[in-house]
């Protein structure tokens, strides 16, 4: 087998996808993000045993995510040296402080865990997706959508998963979930055994001189994730708000929420294949174009039909991630994890920021009026599709 000098396989069998390695990584993704998505549901007791404000019940998600701005030096990190210790130690890292939250003495320390926490989100994160391109070959599609269908899984279920821990052990009493973390750390130090992870050049170029070259790319992007961040923010964040004031329903409310999410993982399944066969671009305008489309029909239809349509918006609109993922790594060049890094701090601060936006909106002229905005500005992003200059297109 030829090998490179920095330990990457430049052989035929490099183009081969690895499917074993791939499913391995998905659910490693699966065990981690559920954790991660513990916050949430533990966000209402938490409340309850600190005497929390909204604000800063709010404040303690931020935390968790201030070290995404870090993502592009990460990944330089990570394109010079092994990115084995990122991977295998990642689940542990985030399983630990997100499973010790119920017996946090004060606020302060709820700080520190949920910081903690988002690093390690951040150091699984940024290097995972290159080693998922690496192993998919001539299918980064297919790779990604294995990949980021764990992660939307895991959202799916983790904070079923928490309150069931909760309702078994109490808030206190939970920390011994983190032993799945541990164990998943520990099944992928033996699994990469043997197996080369060093997927960055030795000669790494500068983070200025990667988004430079990444522009034709990354830019369009940019400024999709923008126009997809508001239909984004308005469907998962104020979901179950929007329809328990339609219905007067918490149920119903908690129930389209767990469609949404679970269309996406077949549509994060789905849409990565589709783009090595159709083309990244094609599925992108299919996406972008459906996702706003149904989210009007969501928006002014009621009862059976309202749900229904629920399950395309939830299919279209969480599936532009791995086609995304493929597009960043086909163009990385030397350094594949920095420029996922910039990939995902630009996803994190426009997510981040346009939460905030669309909830000022809701707050002035409700929520029905936000979510056709919202749908409107969906639409916006796709002639920016068209302004993409892949390599592979």
């Amino acid at each position: 087998m030829k090998k490179s000098s920095d330990g990457i396989d430049d052989s035929s069998e490099s183009r081969v996808f690895k499917t074993g390695n791939v499913i391995l990584l998905s659910v490693c993704h699966f065990l981690h993000d559920i954790y991660s998505s513990f916050l949430a549901p533990l966000l209402p007791l938490l409340i309850e045993k600190f005497s929390m404000t909204l604000g800063q019940a709010g404040f303690l998600s931020t935390v968790m995510h201030i070290p995404a701005f870090f993502n592009p030096l990460i990944g330089v990190l990570a394109d010079r040296t092994s990115v084995r210790l990122f991977i295998v130690l990642a689940p542990v890292t985030t399983a630990i402080p997100m499973s010790l939250l119920g017996i946090s003495p004060n606020y302060g320390v709820l700080l520190i865990l949920l910081f903690i926490t988002g690093v390690s989100v951040s150091m699984f994160h940024v290097p995972a997706p290159v080693l998922v391109s690496y192993f998919s070959g001539d299918k980064k599609g297919k790779g990604m959508s294995f990949f980021m269908a764990g992660g939307e899984l895991a959202r799916t279920i983790g904070p079923m998963i928490a309150v069931g821990g909760i309702s078994l052990f109490s808030l206190e009493g939970y920390y011994p979930m983190m032993i799945f973390g541990i164990a998943a750390s520990g099944w992928l130090y033996f699994k990469f055994q043997g197996i080369s992870l060093n997927v960055g050049k030795k000669k790494s170029q500068p983070l200025l001189t990667t988004c430079m070259e990444m522009r034709s790319v990354l830019f369009p992007l940019t400024a999709i994730l923008i126009a997809r961040g508001f239909m984004h923010a308005s469907m998962t964040t104020f979901l179950p708000t929007f329809l328990n004031q339609e219905t007067g329903n918490i149920w119903l409310a908690g129930f389209g929420l767990t469609i949404l999410e679970s269309m996406g993982v077949a549509g994060a399944l789905c849409s990565g294949t589709l783009s090595d066969r159709l083309g990244r671009r094609k599925v992108l305008v299919i996406a972008l174009l459906g996702a706003p489309l149904s989210m009007f029909l969501f928006i002014f239809t009621g009862g059976f039909l309202r749900y229904f349509m629920l399950l395309f918006t939830g299919f279209t609109l969480l599936s532009t991630t791995p086609v995304m993922l493929a597009m960043i790594q086909e163009n990385a060049g030397k350094n594949p994890a920095a420029a996922n890094g910039l990939f995902m701090m630009v996803s994190f601060i426009a997510r981040s920021a346009i939460v905030v936006v669309v909830g000022i909106i809701g707050d002035h002229i409700g929520l029905h009026a936000t979510y056709c905005i919202s749908a409107g500005m969906g639409l916006l992003g796709i002639p920016f599709i068209f302004l993409i200059k892949s390599r592979r297109e």
